[in-house]
């Protein structure tokens, strides 16, 4: 019964397709700003960690933290990249149906299809544009195309320099003049010793607190994670 409903339905026109198509690419866009605000959100705690770990002359914990703060601001230029080529589909889409009312029938659209295949490569809209190509492709607005392999650039070694560059400049801005009085602590494995008379304190310092400062930055590593992911 429900497939001779689907044969007997009408056929949707160009424009009841397009607005269609333009409804859940704003709903996409609805959940791209979501995705956004909760990695933002998570962001201002890291900057709180990381002033923390700075003003206790823990670099260690504080470039790790600096690191996750870095990899959460190129999360968030990507979903606005992303945003910014969903809206680009359905400006496109809309061209593409005023052309349809005078030649009668939707064209193939090269940009589209590019813009679309790039935005199968992204993690957060990969599913969701693999269907849209598919309906595209049936409508006539694309040719049929392999998607390939999702990009994991964020992640990739030849961004690790990069980043590691960027670091520096995090721990400037949000650690401040703490940071800044500490870059050789930062880039060198070994740390000018105090005087004699302190090194037992502070041995015992670190020692005592190194295993709360390992969880509190893994757990703020997991709550990025999660709101990046």
């Amino acid at each position: 019964m429900e497939k001779m409903k689907g044969l007997l339905k009408p056929r949707a026109t160009p424009q009841q397709q397009l607005r269609e198509w333009q409804r859940r690419l704003r709903n996409e866009c609805r959940v791209l700003d979501r995705q956004i605000r909760d990695v933002q959100r998570e962001e201002k705690n890291v900057e709180k960690a990381i002033r923390e770990a700075a003003k206790r002359n823990d670099m260690g914990s504080a470039k790790a933290l600096a690191k996750e703060l870095v990899r959460s601001r190129r999360a968030v230029n990507r979903l606005y990249e992303n945003k910014a080529q969903l809206n680009s589909v359905s400006m496109h889409l809309g061209e593409i149906v005023a052309t349809a009312r005078t030649v009668g029938h939707l064209s193939k659209s090269a940009e589209v299809m590019k813009i679309v295949n790039n935005l199968m490569k992204a993690p957060e809209l990969a599913t969701t544009m693999q269907e849209f190509s598919k309906e595209m492709t049936k409508a006539g607005v694309m040719e049929e195309m392999m998607n390939d392999a999702v990009d994991s650039a964020l992640d990739s070694e030849d961004m690790e320099e990069e980043i590691e560059e960027e670091v520096d400049k995090v721990l400037a801005s949000v650690a401040g003049e703490t940071a800044s009085q500490l870059p050789d602590a930062a880039r060198t494995p070994k740390v000018k010793q105090a005087s004699t008379s302190r090194v037992p304190e502070e041995r015992q310092a670190v020692a005592e607190g190194a295993d709360d400062d390992e969880e509190d930055l893994e757990e703020i590593r997991a709550r990025l994670a999660k709101v990046r992911s």
